[in-house]
């Protein structure tokens, strides 16, 4: 994948309602400073210059949100419905999201989940980042869980890296990038989370590889193009498989229908008028949560 340029932006999927691009690396969605040209907003007003809706905040309506330094699929969404469909899925916990890493050393477990609570940082200097539970200056920590399973071992730039498959299961900023580094494997080229001594990589190796966003009208299912191989990036070099990418990206996809059917049956029992039952899929909504969900409609409400 090459830098981002105005004209390069990569679509995975179109519909009438919905577009999926691929996003550079090192690319703001939005930026309100004038020095910063290239966006992923004027990336798509360039590309579809007809879609570009002047009554929402960015232009268009984008249905979550990638880091800077991370690449990889992103849903936005074309009509104010489509948004509208779009968040419920988000806040019913529906989507299902599956990321890329390159990690320092070698992860001696083939499957581990990360569990330390996510909090902001007030320490001087440090306010744009999170930190785990414990850490001082950590402020309002709350409990995150990522999944992650190990696909090969191999070297970056001759030290020893880590190529993995990242599930975050709760939403909090940077999360996967404070898990990585909590566990003691940053993600390579991670400067701020390596504490400003991993600078040498030209991008942070992080990138939103799978998404699934199973709305009311249309399964939106995409993956981007794996951007971690050899034929891309010579200094990464595989040495042992653990887990094959198409298999445990096919075992998530198991995982996703048989909760989407468990809901659906669910939603059939609770319409006959039988007993709720439990759902895995449903929780309280927590005020961090319902904030971000409501400045998030806020920027298409006008639409």
């Amino acid at each position: 994948m090459e830098p981002g340029s105005i004209d390069n932006l990569s679509i995975l999927y179109q519909s009438s309602d919905f577009i999926v691009v691929n996003k550079h690396w090192d690319v703001r969605i939005d930026s309100k400073m004038w020095y910063e040209k290239l966006t992923l907003q004027s990336q798509l007003k360039y590309r579809f210059p007809e879609l570009a809706d002047p009554d929402t905040y960015y232009g268009f309506r984008f249905c979550h949100q990638l880091d800077f330094s991370t690449s990889g699929a992103l849903c936005v969404a074309l009509n104010k419905t489509a948004a509208g469909s779009a968040y419920k899925c988000f806040k019913e916990r529906m989507v299902t999201k599956a990321y890329l890493a390159l990690v320092r050393g070698h992860v001696s477990e083939s499957r581990m989940t990360i569990r330390y609570a996510i909090g902001k940082n007030t320490t001087d200097g440090m306010t744009h980042m999170m930190c785990i539970e414990g850490t001082e200056g950590c402020e309002n920590p709350k409990p995150c869980q990522s999944e992650l399973s190990v696909l090969e071992h191999g070297s970056y730039s001759g030290d020893p890296v880590t190529k993995v498959l990242l599930q975050p299961l709760t939403g909090r900023t940077h999360q996967l990038r404070v898990h990585c580094s909590a566990a003691g494997h940053p993600i390579v080229g991670d400067f701020t989370y390596s504490f400003k001594k991993d600078s040498n990589p030209y991008r942070m190796m992080l990138h939103a590889y799978y998404l699934r966003i199973p709305t009311r009208k249309e399964l939106i299912e995409v993956s981007a193009p794996d951007p971690f191989l050899t034929s891309l990036d010579s200094n990464w070099v595989p040495h042992r498989i653990v887990h094959r990418l198409d298999e445990m990206i096919q075992e998530l996809k198991a995982k996703t229908i048989r909760a989407e059917e468990e809901e659906r049956s669910q939603e059939a029992l609770l319409s006959s008028g039988g007993e709720e039952m439990p759902s895995k899929t449903k929780g309280l909504e927590t005020e961090e949560e319902r904030a971000e969900c409501e400045q998030w409609l806020a920027e298409w409400a006008l639409a």
